[in-house]
């Protein structure tokens, strides 16, 4: 019979690899997000059955593969909203989305507004946060003109 503490160590062990699987899926998902991935693919490139795929991601990661996948691909969406100028159609196919309702609807509920309401806010907020040029004569001029005074 085995010693107690070999079973818990195997164990020990075996979470550590189940782990290590986990954030092997976790990582290529943050590396291929605009590429076609479900569940049955991750989980066959991890080598566990797609259900405990889910759970033990669930567990690890407080969300399923799909909803880590899509917050990924909306993370990436912002980016490219504020800094880029391509439309929200482009933008969604960039990031992987082929469903226009579904990249609607996921925006929606990750940064609270739609894509297009999203990138409007951005660009009025920016604006009103910008403080006139002033150049630097100008200003050495009038702090001159106030201490003379």
């Amino acid at each position: 019979m085995c010693h107690p503490a070999w079973g818990r160590a195997r164990m020990a062990a075996q979470r550590l690899n189940d782990l290590a699987r986990l954030r092997r899926v976790r990582d290529r998902i943050d590396r291929e997000y605009a590429q076609p991935l479900d569940v049955e693919a991750l989980a066959r490139g991890a080598g566990m059955p797609a259900g405990q795929l889910s759970h033990q991601f669930r567990l690890a990661y407080g969300a399923s593969p799909y909803a880590y996948l899509m917050a990924r691909r909306i993370e990436r969406a912002v980016v490219l909203l504020l800094h880029g100028d391509l439309h929200v159609a482009d933008i969604r196919r960039t990031v992987g989305c082929s469903s226009a309702l579904v990249f609607r609807t996921r925006f929606t509920e990750l940064a609270g507004m739609p894509p297009d309401a999203y990138r409007h806010r951005a660009v009025r907020t920016a604006a009103d946060m910008m403080t006139p040029w002033v150049p630097k004569q100008a200003t050495e001029t009038a702090r001159a003109a106030t201490t003379r005074a």
